[in-house]
């Protein structure tokens, strides 16, 4: 009997499983459908991922690295694993011209696909079945709490889609900080808790750092060979590249920085790109992590008393909460929603988003750490970059590309609806009910930029005035017709009626010659 099932193998057809570079989880669904010794895997680094916008240089070291070492740990499994690098002389480009290439040589029964993140890639995937004649399976991605449909159903006959009532309903599909269905600590939320300015004092614990093994080393070579006209460079790469060594960012993360994160999330200084702030959603996005592990840690910090609720809630928060509403706008909506651009902003994209060299301290500090580093921090991307691209009307496409290019965590579906709805406030107050704007006065309350700037924080019009005051009035008096029945906005609209209509006008003038100029 085993001779003669062992002989039925070998005529057995094989089954493929394509693995996506943020897939990089042993628990991924579609890995769990095939015989590691007989079924075939396919990873692949490809021309058409790497160009539909110019990915910074550090996110595709990061993603390449990590996707060598994911496929080396597979091997060591016994799993067969057929990896296409990017010089690979077979590497045709995109990923339906790699399956159609393995198909022709093997006529797989199945190919097994975890649903990507993007749909861009989604709908390309439901077309290969009738092209290559086989059946193609995608499957869930495990990895979230919510599917599409959860979000969809949970969604339904809403007139708005409030993020604090979907992230409750998570907190009690996990059970993450509640007592049998009531929150722990006797709220469900503690951000009033988390809003702290700088203070003097603070020290920050030095990051694990990983010095490029061999097979990063190789990376950066190919990087530096292939992607040096991207943003950014290769230079200082110490990112974890393995689930083992994201586990130990975790566990420090958890350990010496969680404990106030919560009190200082938003604070920005010059002299601390990172401050305490986690900087674990790449590997969470890439799969080197799992939500609820990182979850589960800093739930278990609070219990064992390590850190206080407000820090733990606040991260976790982060992560099942606003993590999951925003994939789940962004599968609700696709795909009219990337298309969507309420206020109109046409502006083309100043050079010094890809260069940093303005004298806004401010933003040259927060883009000239997102060139070294490709990180930088979500007060960062919401009131810096995110403010002065609002206030600016600067275009939607061209500012959603560059977030989703110059960020090692980004892909689409956690960034259009993060830059688009949340940022920019184009996606018809669907994410936000108000836009996210302020003058300088509150860059200069949470950060020490304005104190080294060119520019007179407290001055709104004339030569040395902050671009973001007169920007600020400016959108206001704009957009005062779309925003006039909006509540959240009738305190800034009563300062500006309060306002001399010279005043007023003066800064509009200067508001327009200052774009002029960009």
């Amino acid at each position: 009997p085993n001779t003669a099932l062992k002989s039925m193998r070998t005529t057995q057809m094989k089954k493929l499983c394509l693995i996506l570079g943020d897939q990089l989880d042993h628990a991924i669904t579609s890995l769990q459908k095939i015989d590691p010794q007989h079924d075939l895997i396919l990873m692949a680094e490809l021309q058409s991922e790497t160009s539909y916008v110019k990915h910074h240089q550090k996110k595709i070291l990061f993603l390449f690295s990590a996707m060598r070492h994911f496929a080396l740990e597979l091997k060591k499994k016994n799993y067969q694993v057929v990896y296409v690098d990017y010089e690979h002389n077979e590497n045709l480009g995109s990923f339906f011209q790699q399956v159609q290439w393995l198909h022709s040589k093997h006529h797989f029964a199945e190919i097994h696909i975890t649903k990507p993140g993007e749909y861009r890639l989604l709908k390309d995937f439901q077309t290969w079945q009738k092209k290559l004649g086989t059946s193609v399976i995608l499957h869930e991605d495990h990895r979230f709490i919510a599917s599409a449909e959860d979000f969809q159903q949970w969604a339904k006959n809403k007139k708005s889609l409030v993020m604090e009532f979907f992230y409750r309903e998570m907190r009690k599909k996990t059970g993450l900080l509640m007592d049998q269905d009531k929150p722990l600590g006797g709220k469900w939320n503690f951000d009033q808790q988390n809003r702290k300015k700088w203070k003097k004092g603070l020290t920050f614990p030095k990051r694990p750092i990983f010095s490029p093994d061999a097979i990063t080393q190789e990376v950066i070579t190919l990087v530096n060979k292939h992607f040096s006209d991207h943003i950014g460079t290769t230079n200082d790469f110490g990112y974890a590249v393995t689930r083992t060594d994201a586990l130990k960012v975790l566990q420090h993360f958890i350990q010496y920085i969680l404990p106030n994160f919560g009190d200082h999330q938003d604070i920005m200084q010059t002299e601390e790109p990172f401050l305490y702030h986690s900087t674990l959603s790449l590997y969470i996005n890439a799969g080197l992590l799992s939500p609820i592990e990182v979850c589960k840690h800093a739930e278990n910090a609070f219990l064992q008393a390590s850190v206080p609720i407000n820090a733990a809630e606040g991260f976790i928060r982060q992560i099942i909460g606003w993590r999951e509403y925003i994939r789940g706008v962004y599968w609700h909506f696709m795909p009219a929603y990337k298309n969507r651009n309420t206020l109109h902003a046409t502006k083309a994209l100043p050079r010094f988003y890809w260069d940093a060299q303005t004298d806004m301290q401010c933003m040259h500090q927060s883009i000239q750490q997102t060139i070294i580093h490709g990180y930088a921090h979500h007060i960062q991307r919401l009131m810096v970059t995110g403010n002065f691209a609002n206030l600016a009307g600067l275009s939607v496409q061209e500012v959603c590309d560059w977030y989703l290019a110059v960020y090692v965590d980004a892909f689409e579906w956690v960034e259009l609806p993060n830059t688009l709805g949340m940022a920019l406030h184009a996606d018809q107050a669907t994410v936000g009910t108000k836009p996210y704007i302020a003058s300088g006065a509150y860059i200069n309350r949470m950060s020490n930029y304005c104190k080294t700037c060119r520019f007179d924080i407290k001055q709104k019009k004339g030569e040395d005035a902050c671009p973001f005051n007169y920007l600020y009035w400016n959108y206001l008096i704009k957009h005062k017709k779309h925003f006039a029945k909006n509540p959240r906005m009738a305190m800034a609209y009563r300062n500006l009626a309060r306002m001399d209509i010279k005043l007023q006008e003066a800064l509009q003038k200067q508001a327009e010659q200052f774009l002029d100029t960009l």
